[in-house]
């Protein structure tokens, strides 16, 4: 069995100045990231505007697709035209961690 997590810090456009506008963006692409079967929230910067910190995370029988699927995931992120994706933290565990 091995896990893959990843972290997307995103820069979202100047008009999220409420808690509700962030949610306009947020909640589209974690609707989206979870028809890839993996766990997706936001995690991080949950109380700032104009950031959001999501997460993903896979479980699977071979490492070659949890790469894949993150792979996946991390091109649905920097394809959303809305937001800026500013960085990606990865990290797979295997039966041996």
């Amino acid at each position: 069995m091995y896990t893959g997590t990843a972290l997307f810090d995103l820069l979202l456009p100047a008009d999220s100045r409420s808690l509700k506008a962030k949610r306009s963006y947020v909640r589209p692409i974690v609707a989206a990231l979870r028809r890839f079967e993996v766990s997706a929230a936001e995690v991080g910067d949950l109380d700032l505007h104009g950031r959001s910190q999501l997460a993903v995370a896979v479980v699977a029988a071979e490492t070659g697709h949890v790469r894949e699927v993150l792979d996946s995931c991390e091109r649905l992120v920097a394809g959303r035209p809305e937001v800026e994706l500013l960085s990606v933290r990865r990290r797979l565990y295997g039966p041996q961690d």
